[in-house]
């Protein structure tokens, strides 16, 4: 399975300073580069890293951010229930392409210490992004692809510059769970681009980065 990569906070962080992040440095060239054109903002939900993977050829599999990582029980079974082998087939759209992996968050009681915020009594899987073979998916056929399993995708907050979309993370704004503090916010370019390397241009920011 394809871990997911690491998304890079906005500022370069002050270790020295309980890794307090500088907001006058930029933690990569390319957000000082885009930070006038317009970003696409989805909130961070609070919880843990999912990958649900599918190749036609070898079944199904579910797994944490890393290979090691431990999937509680009670979310093990709701992932079962979410995603039977035929539904996960019938989301490959395309002939040329034998598996998914789907990205997203599970959340909800007992899952980080505000997981009972989002649900008080269960857990749940939330969808942030979908390969298909080697293509990300863009959000209106990860749409689609939500829509063929019957799940949440998480939220466009708003739109908009780089640092508007860090000035909103931190004065903090409510959660599209409930009226409680959103975690922060995942941004990209509105029309998504790459690196030299190949690594997707994306980037986040938390409430918590200034408190």
């Amino acid at each position: 399975m394809k871990e997911y990569h690491k998304i890079q906070t906005v500022f370069k962080r002050d270790m020295s300073n309980k890794g307090k992040v500088i907001e006058t440095e930029f933690a990569l060239p390319v957000f000082d580069f885009l930070k006038g054109n317009e970003w696409v903002w989805t909130e961070k939900v609070d919880g843990t890293n999912i990958r649900v993977d599918w190749v036609r050829s070898v079944g199904r599999k579910f797994g944490g951010k890393t290979d090691n990582a431990q999937i509680p029980a009670r979310l093990i079974a709701r992932l079962e229930e979410l995603f039977p082998p035929e539904k996960l087939d019938a989301a490959i759209k395309t002939e040329d392409a034998d598996s998914l992996t789907l990205y997203g968050e599970g959340y909800g009681a007992k899952i980080q210490k505000g997981g009972g915020n989002y649900i008080c009594d269960g857990v749940d899987f939330v969808l942030f992004d979908v390969l298909v073979g080697d293509w990300w998916l863009q959000r209106e056929d990860m749409l689609e692809v939500a829509e063929v399993l019957g799940l949440r995708t998480v939220p466009i907050v708003g739109s908009g510059k780089l640092m508007e979309a860090v000035q909103r993370t931190k004065f903090g704004f409510k959660s599209e769970w409930g009226d409680f503090q959103a975690e922060g916010l995942v941004m990209k370019p509105s029309c998504e681009l790459q690196t030299r390397s190949g690594h997707r241009v994306i980037t986040k920011i938390k409430y918590k980065d200034f408190v």
